[in-house]
């Protein structure tokens, strides 16, 4: 199957045999696509390698057969986001987000809209939120979010109580006498509400936000964590 001009978000590249890229990309039309760039390694290939960069936005041309799809054009749309610190290290962790839950050639236009989103918003302030947002926006575009107003048994969020984020259920409360473990990754129940209806909420309940997500995160990616959250704790980072 040909796939012509194609807007894409490159999500990874790496080397593949002496002069060429393997490369993931997230389409707008065909979910997420692996492609083989060959010869990209030249002195004359320059402008292509710096289309292939992460988080470059790109029209590209290919070839699909099976699992991967042979590349044939590219060229950016636009510059990438400079990035340095914290934004850096965020613009890897929602690539490896999409890498390691989005399957490949599974359509996700919403996928593409929030990822588009996220990437522009990635060098402003509240980097935090900005990340919950998207998190939460990968999760239902790959089919696996849940409502945030009313808890897994349908009945409304309280703001002052405590929630688990239950991966198969949605928001659970918790007893007052629940268990340590449960609570320190539970969030409350004002910031469930908050990122349901779109508005940032204070920052102590954005961190309980943080960690009830990752719970819920963690559950899909079994027990291979990311690496971007290996170097977040090893740079000391929340």
């Amino acid at each position: 199957m040909r796939i012509e001009d194609q807007p894409a978000f490159v999500l990874h590249a790496r080397p593949w045999r002496e002069t060429s890229l393997l490369v993931e990309v997230l389409t707008l039309d065909h979910g997420r696509l692996g492609l083989v760039a060959r010869g990209v390694q030249g002195p004359k290939k320059h402008v292509l390698r710096a289309a292939l960069q992460p988080l470059q936005h790109i029209r590209l041309t290919a070839v699909l057969r099976g699992e991967l799809a042979q590349l044939q054009s590219a060229e950016a749309l636009d510059a990438a986001p400079r990035l340095g610190g914290d934004a850096m290290l965020a613009g890897f962790y929602i690539s490896e987000l999409v890498l390691r839950l989005a399957p490949r050639q599974d359509p996700a236009p919403e996928l593409f809209e929030a990822f588009a989103d996220v990437r522009q918003r990635l060098a402003l302030d509240g980097l935090a939120w900005t990340l919950r947002r998207f998190e939460r926006d990968l999760l239902d575009a790959i089919g696996l979010g849940f409502a945030f107003d009313v808890d897994g048994d349908g009945n409304e969020i309280e703001p002052a109580a405590r929630y688990r984020l239950d991966p198969e259920h949605g928001p659970r409360r918790l007893q007052r006498d629940g268990e340590a473990a449960d609570r320190s990754a539970a969030a409350t129940g004002q910031a469930l509400l908050a990122l349901g209806a779109d508005t940032a909420p204070e920052a102590a309940d954005m961190a309980s936000l943080r960690r009830a997500l990752r719970a819920v995160l963690s559950h899909h990616l079994g027990p291979r964590g990311l690496k971007s959250w290996e170097l977040a704790a090893n740079l000391s980072r929340p």
